[in-house]
């Protein structure tokens, strides 16, 4: 069953798509419905991989602590584990909310969507 937060998530970026015509809230608030057994993990390591300097960083699943960033990022996930919170801060990144994430990219250029 989804909870309601999950619901009202999913609802405000489909809203926010359509507002902006920006189809990359469409595409995650359809992870968001997806059950939570169908969603991915990533480890930091393979996100220092995929990502720069100042990205904006979006992942649908759950983001664990393993390995490190070495570079700052603004981070966006559905959960993440206290130890890679810790590690993404001690860097000087930010971890931000979906919310947050469609004001101040409203149309989604400039988001790595990963997954």
């Amino acid at each position: 069953m989804t909870s309601q937060v999950v619901i009202r998530m999913a609802k405000d970026l489909k809203s926010a798509s359509t507002k902006n015509d920006a189809p990359i809230w469409a595409k995650l608030a359809e992870y968001a419905l997806k059950p939570s057994i169908a969603r991915r993990d990533i480890n930091l390591n393979k996100i220092a991989k995929l990502t720069k300097e100042n990205d904006t960083v979006v992942f649908p699943g759950k983001i664990l602590g393993t390995g490190n960033v070495p570079h700052k990022i603004t981070l966006c996930s559905f959960s993440i584990s206290n130890s890679a919170a810790t590690k993404v801060l001690e860097n000087g990144g930010k971890i931000i909310t979906f919310s947050e994430l469609i004001e101040q990219n409203p149309t989604g250029k400039g988001v790595v969507l990963l997954g």
